[in-house]
């Protein structure tokens, strides 16, 4: 091939490459980094040559102010519009030409979450009495996700039926204030042998009051189907307000100025990305809005890169708020002689809950409990490995975390796994330690400075 006559474009090879996910605004932890660890590695005459060390920076800041997004870990407008205030609306509806028919289903639930503060009111029930009064026993309850014991509830029978309003009969309940980004479960019950009246989704009419709550489906894929009890639908609904309404319409009457001058600071940190690139060339864009949520997916396109660009044997991920000790990496990668193909090194987590709200949340992974996944302050993978996830990196789905995405990814791959719990998961400094994680920019250097006057950091007569 041509390689042949231009020896020169042949890729360089290293032993070991670094890659660290870093955020876009992280420039002081870069900056720590460079004069740390990385520092040491570049004045190490025989290290600097086998290892090459690179941030990972999403290469598109998020065009949504903080404030303005449904919630921090994704770059998702809340997209609330003439909000509905100082007055009790209805969540669910029939159009009238839907007939109420009654389904076998005696356990029907949805799924919603609220994006604005709201209280409900009453919860209540789809009947139509023809004339002879309310005639069954249907409890309804509200759950909060995850939790066991529901946060309220109405029962209907026909001595205590609530009030008719339109086609649904309502009760109220104990207010409560359910905070933006609170997700709920509503469960209908019928305590009788009949079904309930129940709807699929897309049959109702759903009044989210000009956007502050949104209704979760099993349908999208963005709910496991375990999780939903009994059958997915609506069986009645829910009076509620908006809370904290004068707060609501100054955001959205101040959200153009925010929008202006975040955009106005996306190019400012636009320049001073490429005037970092261009000054330390350590740095790999990729073409990814930089989200947490989207941290898998800014890692299978760095792995792509290495790829295309790079000729090595071992890869090392970690973050960039994390210690590492490179050069006990590599004596530890001679001693265990794990510079083989088929291998990942890490302090894997068994056994892990999988979360279905917050920060982690995971409404793609239907299992209770993740496979085994190396924390993510620091792992070693094995080429081989890299070369399968950069080729099935357009089709590998990305979960809510880099570190449990990898572990569902490998658990397709069935690498060696090596434990080693010197990688450590937790804040905490132990002797002999690979990487640990969470420090601040301060923290970093001093750990540093400790380590390059004891050569421990923990052990320290300083500490």
């Amino acid at each position: 091939g041509p390689l042949a006559f231009f020896p020169q474009w042949k890729l360089k090879h290293y032993d070991v490459i670094v890659g660290v996910l870093s955020a876009r605004h992280n420039h002081e932890l870069r900056s720590v980094i460079r004069n740390t660890w990385f520092k040491h590695l570049k004045q190490h005459s025989a290290l600097s040559q086998r290892v090459l060390v690179k941030f990972i920076i999403g290469a598109h800041g998020c065009a949504v102010p903080v404030e303005d997004r449904e919630d921090p870990y994704s770059c998702k407008l809340l997209n609330i519009s003439n909000p509905v205030l100082n007055q009790e609306i209805e969540a669910f509806s029939l159009p009238e030409d839907v007939p109420s028919v009654l389904s076998e289903d005696r356990v029907v639930s949805v799924n919603f979450r609220v994006l604005y503060p709201i209280v409900i009111t009453s919860l209540g029930v789809f009947y139509e009495s023809d004339g002879v009064g309310f005639q069954r026993n249907i409890t309804v309850k509200l759950y909060q996700a995850e939790h066991e014991e529901a946060l309220f509830s109405a029962r209907f029978s026909p001595p205590s039926c609530g009030v008719q309003v339109n086609r649904l009969w309502y009760k109220p309940v104990e207010q409560f204030i359910l905070p933006e980004s609170f997700e709920g479960t509503i469960v209908w019950e019928s305590q009788d042998l009949q079904g309930l009246v129940s709807r699929n989704l897309h049959k109702v009419m759903v009044n989210d009051g000009g956007g502050v709550f949104r209704v979760i489906t099993a349908g999208e894929g963005s709910l496991p189907h375990e999780l939903t009890e009994g059958v997915e639908g609506i069986a009645g609904g829910f009076i509620y307000t908006i809370q904290e309404g004068d707060a609501l319409l100054k955001s959205l009457h101040t959200r153009p100025e925010r929008f202006a001058s975040h955009i106005k600071n996306l190019e400012k940190e636009d320049a001073l990305l490429k005037e970092e690139s261009s000054t330390y060339d350590d740095i790999v864009f990729v073409d990814v809005i930089d989200t947490y949520r989207n941290v898998p997916a800014k890692l299978l396109n760095f792995y792509r890169w290495t790829v295309e660009s790079t000729s090595f044997d071992l890869l090392l991920k970690t973050d960039d708020d994390c210690y590492i000790d490179l050069e006990a990496v590599f004596n530890r990668i001679m001693q265990k002689k794990l510079d083989r193909p088929n291998i990942w090194w890490g302090n894997f987590r068994l056994n892990w809950a999988v979360d279905r709200t917050g920060k982690w949340q995971e409404l793609e992974y239907p299992s209770p409990a993740y496979p085994a996944f190396a924390c993510g302050s620091g792992y070693v993978i094995s080429k081989d490995i890299v070369q399968w996830l950069a080729s099935n990196s357009e089709r590998l789905k990305t979960y809510q975390g880099e570190d449990v995405s990898m572990g569902i990814w490998m658990a397709a791959v069935g690498p060696k796994r090596y434990q080693d719990s010197l990688w450590l998961c937790e804040k905490t400094c132990e002797s002999g330690m690979l990487s640990s994680p969470q420090y601040s920019p301060q923290e970093l250097r001093e750990l540093w400075r400790l380590k390059e006057l004891c050569g421990d950091p923990c052990r320290c007569e300083e500490r």
